[in-house]
Parts: C-alpha cells; structure tokens; sequence
C-alpha cells in the first residue's frame, strides 16, 4: 500500500486529489485514478474519499493500493487504413475495437496493433500514445493518431478548440415530428451510476446537431453533428430526447446488433502541411441503405 503524507511546506497543500496522485504515479492515467476515487479505493486518515475534486490539507494521511497499470503489449491486428504519412494516420475502426488500454481491458487495443511496427508519441499519458480523440468500443467510424509529439498537440488543440468537424450516422429509436434539431444540454457524471454520464445542471455544456434523412417503421436514420466532444455526448444527448441508439444498452436503446452509431466523416487540418483534410468511412452494411455520398 502506498502512502502519502502532505506537509505544510508540500507543493500538493490545497490541490485537488486526483492531481496529487497523478504526480506522484506518473505512471498510472488521471482517468484511472479517479476511477479509483470514485470507487472508494483511496483513503485520506482512514476514510474513503469518493470526489476525485476533493482538496488536500495539512496532515492528510493517504493510502491507496495501487492498481496495476495496463501494459501496452504490441500485437498485430487487422487494421483499415485510410490515410498515413509521417505525421498521422487515419483508421476506420470497426466496432467492437478498444482505443487504448484501461481499467478492465484484457483485449488488445488500437494502440497496441499499431506498436508493433510504429512509435507513437506520448504526451501526458503513458497508456495513450498518440491518441488524440475518442470512440467509443461499439461506435465505428474514422479515428485519427499522431504519430509526432508536435502532431499530437496539434491535434488535440483542434479538437479542443472545435475546428475539426465530426460527422456521425446513427439510427435512433422512435420516429420525428421535426426534420433537425440542436441539442443544447450539460453534461456531467451520472451520481448514481458513476460509469455513465447524464445530463447535469452544473455539467459542461455541450450541443449535439441532428438532421433526420429517414425514417423507418419504428426508428429513424439521423445525421450527427456534435459541436462539442463530450464523453458518450450522442449517446445521452439523443437518450435526452427520448431517441436512444438503437443496440445502446448503457442508456436503453432498443435491441439491435451492435451500436448503431458510426462516426462516417473527420474533417481536420494537416498540422504540418496547415491543408484541410477530409476522411470518410464507409457506412457498414447493416445501417440502413441511404445516398450517404449526396450529403455535404
């Protein structure tokens, strides 16, 4: 069991938790600490502290069982490549694919097919190298990866700063009364079931846009286009509005056989070259059958 002490003199005296344990076990990401937290995992003079925001404080003991960290273990995979040069590469990801290692991951991920014959950078965490954005495991669709350090901070401004465009297809349950709608709703941790996020009052903001091209018998084929990047931000959004995804079964979408939600479009700029570049990825075959090619 590891143990810290913080001292008056300590550089940690007043930060938050999570960020304490991130310094001190570089090793291990931020994302797996706070699951640790919330978890009940870490104590501070013998109790449990379930918020990773918790602030230390003069003569906090702290113990914690260190976890251990998933190794990132190169083992080739068959991966769709639909771009790559020195600088980055774009993968249509199936569903089914995890990104990265993480708490719970036994299988082998993204990263790790691509280590076997490929260096990716590592920015500030070890398990993540070259990750710039996520997918979900059931969500398919374009993924870009750095390959450089300065492409990874590149990247990730942009995404941060929202001039990258991200298309998605999704089939939803139910059927519209209108064409196209804006989502406009926080998100944040679902208190309840910490696994999840939900729609929060004090969340972070986040806009979904949604263009209905069909409907079906008993659901409807919708263009996604999210103007933020929340965690599971379409899944909730579209639970909001009472249209979950169709094979969603964290938030009640009704049977079908994957995740029907595919990330079909990325628009982002060589942060090299400062060219616009525009990937697509194939719908798959069990979406349904639309002029996905006249869409702009």
């Amino acid at each position: 069991m590891a143990e810290l002490i913080i001292q008056a003199d300590s550089e940690q005296l007043g930060r938050r938790i999570d960020r304490v344990l991130a310094n001190a076990f570089p090793q291990l990401s931020r994302t797996e600490i706070q699951q640790e937290i919330r978890a009940g995992k870490v104590t501070i003079s013998g109790e449990s502290v379930c918020r990773p925001s918790h602030r230390v404080r003069e003569g906090d003991r702290i113990q914690w069982d260190i976890p251990d960290r998933p190794i990132l273990s190169p083992h080739p995979i068959p991966l769709s490549i639909l771009y790559e040069d020195s600088d980055l590469i774009v993968i249509d990801k199936p569903s089914g694919l995890v990104i990265h290692p993480g708490a719970g991951t036994i299988e082998t991920t993204l990263v790790e097919g691509l280590l076997v014959d490929r260096e990716l950078p590592v920015s500030d965490d070890p398990a993540r190298p070259g990750v710039v954005h996520r997918l979900d495991k059931e969500t398919s669709g374009v993924i870009v990866i750095a390959r450089t350090l300065e492409t990874l901070e590149s990247l990730k401004r942009q995404f941060s700063d929202r001039t990258t465009k991200k298309h998605y297809i999704a089939v939803v349950d139910g059927v519209f009364q209108e064409t196209e709608g804006l989502i406009d709703a926080p998100i944040g941790r679902d208190p309840a079931m910490p696994q999840r996020m939900s729609i929060q009052a004090g969340g972070r903001p986040a806009q979904t846009e949604f263009i209905v091209l069909s409907e079906l018998e008993d659901s409807s084929l919708l263009w996604v286009r999210p103007r933020t990047g929340r965690t599971h931000q379409i899944r909730v959004h579209l639970r909001y509005i009472e249209h979950s995804v169709r094979g969603d079964d964290k938030y009640g979408g009704n049977e079908a056989d994957r995740l029907m939600l595919h990330a079909w479009r990325l628009v982002i700029r060589h942060p090299i070259r400062n060219e616009v570049m525009e990937f697509r990825s194939p719908v798959p075959e069990n979406f349904p059958t639309f002029p996905y090619e006249t869409l702009d």
